[in-house]
This record gives structure tokens, sequence and C-alpha cells, in this order.
């Protein structure tokens, strides 16, 4: 059970820095720095916030902050889909990450349904 945990955390690091990466090579205009700079901030949040749901000793306190990963999730799906809009980033990065962000998105949900109250 506890290995599951690390496999989603490794997900969560690896969405964030595959995001990092991805805001790195944005055109550095105001739009490309702005939607990055928003981007980089959900996604590190979402990982971040996932490390301190693991470390939460009550339910509540556990839905709580699985509920502020999946804001940042859902803040990053329509941040990537704004720059796909207007054909900022790699659109093979895109893609992967919004698909990745989809999974983790439904995984958390999963998570925050079957937690008890």
């Amino acid at each position: 059970m506890g290995h599951k945990k690390f496999d989603l955390e490794d997900r969560f690091v690896e969405m964030a820095a595959n995001i990092a990466l991805f805001c790195k090579d944005l055109p550095s205009d105001f739009t490309g720095q702005y939607y990055g700079n928003q981007l980089l901030r959900s996604g590190g949040s979402a990982a971040l916030n996932f490390g301190e749901v693991q470390g939460t000793t009550t339910n509540k306190d556990y839905r709580f902050k699985a509920s502020l990963v999946l804001k940042e999730l859902k803040e990053s799906r329509v941040n990537l889909r704004i720059l796909d809009k207007i054909n900022y980033g790699s659109e093979q990065t895109k893609y992967k990450l919004l698909d990745e962000i989809e999974q983790l998105v439904k995984i958390t949900s999963t998570i925050i349904k079957n937690k008890k109250p």
C-alpha cells in the first residue's frame, strides 16, 4: 500500500519538473511570462501539497489538503488549455502534460471520495 503512494508522489514530482521545463521554453514576452509563472506556481503547488497530504494525521485534514491539490491541478489544466489556444509552447509536451494532469485529477478525486469524513 505505502509503495503506491510513493509512485503517485513520483508522478507529481515528474509533472512539476516537466511543467518547469515546458515553461523555460515559453516565449519571454509578457504573455509567456504571465502564463508561465501561473503554470509554474500551480504545477509546483500541486506537487508540494501532495507531499503535505501524506503528512496529515486526520481524514478531515487529508481531504482538505487533497482538495488543494485538485484545485491546483485544475488551474494548471486551464492554464495549459489557454497556452494551447494561443499556440505557446511545445505542442507535444502540452498534450503529454494535459494527459497526465487529467489522470492525476481523476486519481486525486477518487482519493478524496474514498477518504471517510
